[in-house]
Parts: C-alpha cells; sequence; structure tokens
C-alpha cells in the first residue's frame, strides 16, 4: 500500500516532477556541451539537416527515456516547428538542442528545453543553458527561477528607454510573414531603444522573464519555441499576448511578451 502511494506521489506532485525535469535537461546538456567546440561545416541542405539531427538525437536518446518514465501516459512532441493545440491530455513538449544551427556555428546561444502541457496550458518547464550552466525552472502558480532565485519582469514603463528583442520563426517563412517580421523590426528601430534580432526564442525569453529585456515579438512561431519562454515570463510577472494584445494561443500567428509597463506601447508598435 505505501509503495502505491510512494509511486502515485512520484506521479502527481508537480513540483516533484518539475525537479526531475530540470535534471533530465541539464543531462541532455552536458551531452551536448561534449559535442560542442568546432564549427561543423556543411555544402547542402541535406547535409545541415543530418547535423541537426545528431545533435537532436543525443539529446533525446536521453531526455525521452527519462521523461517518459515520469508520465509515462503524457504524449511526446519533440518538432520544434509544430505549432497549433494540442489533443487533450498532457504532452511533453521538447526542444532537444533549441538553437541547434547556433551549436554547429560554434556559437553560445542554445538550450536544452522541456514543458509539460497539461490540457493545452503549459504546467511546468525547464530550461537549460550548458554553456553557462544556467536552469531556467517554472511551475504554474509557483513563479519562475533562475538556479532557485526568483525572477521578475522589468519595470520599465518607456519602450523609448527599453532593450526589445525579435526572432524569425522558421527558415523557409512564407513572404508574408518575412514582409511583416521587416516591417515591425522597422517599426520598432523608430520606437524603443535597442532591438536585438536573433536565434533562438527561448533565449529571448528567458532574458525577459529575467528582466535583462523588456519586450519580446514574433510572427507565426511553434510550441517548442514559445511555450517555455511564455510560462517563464507570464509566472515573471509579464504579460503574454498575440501582437495586437489579444489573448494568445499556440493557434495564435503572432506572440508579444513584455514588461507590463512596455505592453500596451509595443503592441500599439507593433499594430502600424
Amino acid at each position: 500500500m505505501s509503495e502505491t502511494l510512494q509511486t502515485t506521489d512520484v506521479v502527481t506532485s508537480d513540483a516533484d516532477l518539475l525537479d526531475r525535469t530540470a535534471t533530465a535537461v541539464r543531462a541532455a546538456g552536458a551531452a551536448l556541451r561534449e559535442r560542442f567546440g568546432d564549427v561543423v561545416r556543411y555544402e547542402t541542405r541535406d547535409e545541415l539537416m543530418r547535423a541537426l539531427a545528431v545533435n537532436d538525437d543525443t539529446a533525446l536518446d536521453i531526455l525521452r527515456p527519462r521523461l517518459t518514465s515520469l508520465r509515462p501516459e503524457a504524449g511526446w512532441v519533440e518538432d520544434e516547428l509544430d505549432g497549433g493545440a494540442l489533443p487533450p491530455g498532457e504532452w511533453w513538449v521538447v526542444d532537444p538542442a533549441e538553437g541547434n544551427v547556433n551549436h554547429l556555428h560554434a556559437l553560445p546561444e542554445w538550450a536544452v528545453t522541456a514543458t509539460l502541457v497539461r490540457e493545452n496550458q503549459p504546467v511546468l518547464t525547464a530550461v537549460h543553458l550548458p554553456l553557462t550552466g544556467e536552469t531556467y525552472t517554472a511551475l504554474t502558480g509557483a513563479g519562475a527561477y533562475l538556479d532557485g532565485r526568483p525572477l521578475r519582469v522589468s519595470p520599465t514603463a518607456d519602450l523609448a528607454l527599453s532593450i526589445v528583442a525579435t526572432s524569425q520563426a522558421r527558415p523557409d517563412e512564407d513572404e508574408r510573414v518575412v514582409r511583416r517580421v521587416g516591417s515591425s523590426i522597422t517599426a520598432m528601430l523608430f520606437d524603443a531603444l535597442v532591438v536585438r534580432t536573433s536565434v533562438p526564442a527561448t533565449l529571448h525569453l528567458t532574458n525577459v522573464a529575467a528582466g535583462r529585456i523588456d519586450a519580446f515579438w514574433q510572427f507565426a512561431g511553434a510550441r517548442a519555441d514559445l511555450l517555455p519562454g511564455a510560462l517563464l515570463v507570464t509566472e515573471a510577472g509579464g504579460q503574454i499576448s498575440d501582437a495586437e494584445g489579444r489573448p494568445w494561443t499556440p493557434q495564435s500567428e503572432s506572440f508579444l511578451a513584455a514588461a507590463p509597463g512596455v505592453h500596451a506601447e509595443a503592441v500599439a508598435t507593433l499594430s502600424r
């Protein structure tokens, strides 16, 4: 009887589950760190995709068995370009190498992420940056943390004093979205203090949650690159919406995460 209760506690305690998820992403990150260093050369798209897949598989060989053992009934999503709503129930949304192309180019901006989604709402997330050793975590209703230290979004209340950021959602985006991205960057160059543009989205969102930058936006997008950061920013006191200020869902065509003091101004800029 006690054995059954102990097993149930492990499965149903979200706080304990988050701790174990963080351990899993750290282990996967350590494996990717061992592969990091020299620039990986490729001459064709096929060669690029094979190199990306090796990194993904390296991390997934660690993440999949560990996370599946924690939630055997949960579904599994590992395609970082997937979007839209998930079927009912629990799902692991995993990006085994967020910023994978940066890893191949010996650039430091990459991470390992795992998010548990329950009935299409992110419940917990762990984002690990192997090169710095930092781990960002968030649990619905319990706050966002960096290595156990509480995170809080920026108190900035003037977009003209703000550092803002954006990212491209995918390499082969359609022309309409690409032009919208370009016009939004131009608008922000007029209205914000500094505009940063790079991938991956998750690292910008960790910076919003930590109060280092004031807003992040993206057009189109996918679950794996937005859900972890959306939960981190929300639990750190930030605001999440689409670019027009409407409630954001994984089906939305745009995404905005901002400190409350600049959210309305960011919406106005992006809506021009």
